[in-house]
């Protein structure tokens, strides 16, 4: 398909997942540099680029002292839930937010229009990395993928929480079979 149109997702790039938040990815904050130059390349050429965000409320079924499985994190309007400091801003960036009730979401498109927003752009590929390559971002490439989308997830601008020792290489390998082709944008 000659006229492709592209899309990147900075799936939950937020002080909560990175080294020193409430949930940290173990070297979460590495993604921020390869997803600025994504960002940068992105918007350079007009194609859009979206940010999601977990953005839960304070008590919420989501946590493990309301039920779930999760410490707190995220929670709305807190340090925690910001965005990386040093994530790239724009005006031009959109944000999606995600986890507002008692669901978990780790998607994108979970509970969210992200997949109607990219339709009206008539987007065909997206592009996807962020935290965490076995949790928001997997489910992210694959709901991208029952939405008809074409997907690169890019395995240098993502980190694994890896609760069980391999569960980000088990990540990436789902994804892989489900038709998502993982690339490294440095190479």
């Amino acid at each position: 398909m000659a006229n492709k149109k592209r899309a990147l997702l900075v799936v939950d790039v937020q002080n909560d997942f990175c080294p020193g938040g409430t949930l940290a990815v173990n070297e979460g904050d590495e993604v921020v540099e390869p997803l600025n130059k994504l960002i940068d390349e992105f918007l350079k050429s007009g194609e859009p680029v979206y940010e999601s965000r977990d953005w839960h409320p304070a008590a919420t079924k989501h946590f493990a002292k309301y039920g779930g499985i999760w410490p707190v994190h995220c929670v709305q309007n807190t340090k925690g839930a910001e965005f990386h400091p040093k994530l790239r801003k724009d005006s031009r960036i959109k944000v999606v937010s995600k986890g507002m009730g008692d669901t978990d979401c780790y998607s994108a498109f979970d509970e969210t229009d992200l997949a109607e927003q990219l339709k009206r752009q008539e987007i065909t590929e997206v592009w996807v990395g962020g935290l965490a390559t076995d949790y928001c971002v997997k489910n992210t490439v694959l709901d991208a993928l029952k939405n008809g989308f074409e997907v690169k997830a890019v395995e240098n601008a993502m980190r694994a929480v890896d609760l069980k020792s391999g569960d980000g290489e088990r990540a990436i390998e789902e994804m892989r079979e489900a038709g998502a082709k993982v690339l490294r944008s440095d190479k």
